[in-house]
């Protein structure tokens, strides 16, 4: 079967709407957010002012940090992963400005309905990571920081993965404890995502890789982008 031929840079800007509409998923049904994005998500909890996608633009700041002292070096063309967490965190406050995604609705679905959120908004993070994972354009930072390092060190990109996420999974505990003095934006659904979320990734990222031919529409550009994670 011939793989089907899809351009990179659509594929970046959808892979972006869908992971911020999963996000809002998750945060609606109230189980726990992502572990990765618990984080920013307890921050915006615990300041009224300011919005989950706000929240967003300073966690993932202090980890584009991480990741330059981690890969060793700077590069300009970094700031592109800071520059896409910006315009994913305008695309999840965008989001919630649907009334059934909106913070005020967090929680007051039927049971059904929250769990669909749930089991739907992990798929389509899943998913939305693993077509970032097949662009040149530099996913937002959380995923960058993988990608990147996970290419730099020849390491196992799902394995590591995983391993980023029991991270972020122990740092939003540590945050929630600390900040509210109880478990606030984590629960069964974090768990759950974080067991399942790197294993669901892996899988679409071989499905991709096997079913599609993702190419950019300007080469020239992709190849910049290609020298400079390695």
């Amino acid at each position: 079967m011939k793989p089907l031929r899809l351009s990179s840079e659509l594929i970046y800007i959808a892979a972006l709407a869908m992971m911020a509409f999963a996000v809002s998923l998750t945060a609606a049904a109230d189980f726990g957010v992502s572990m990765v994005v618990a984080p920013a998500y307890i921050l915006s909890l615990k300041i009224p002012f300011l919005t989950f996608g706000q929240a967003e633009y300073i966690v993932q700041g202090i980890l584009f940090v991480a990741l330059c002292v981690t890969m060793r070096r700077f590069r300009p063309l970094y700031l592109v992963s800071f520059a896409t967490g910006l315009l994913y965190g305008v695309i999840l406050d965008a989001w919630r400005l649907i009334p059934f995604l909106s913070p005020e609705a967090v929680g007051t679905a039927p049971m059904p309905v929250r769990i669909a959120f749930l089991i739907t908004g992990m798929v389509l993070t899943s998913l939305s990571v693993a077509l970032l994972f097949h662009v040149y354009i530099y996913p937002q930072v959380y995923d960058f920081f993988v990608k990147g390092v996970a290419a730099r060190y020849q390491l196992n990109r799902t394995r590591f993965k995983q391993g980023f996420d029991a991270s972020c999974l122990i740092v939003s505990a540590g945050m929630s404890l600390l900040l509210f003095g109880a478990f606030n934006g984590i629960g069964w659904g974090t768990l759950l995502m974080t067991v399942c979320n790197g294993v669901i990734i892996g899988f679409f990222d071989r499905l991709i890789g096997r079913t599609t031919d993702i190419r950019p529409t300007f080469g020239a550009i992709a190849s910049r982008f290609e020298d400079g994670i390695q």
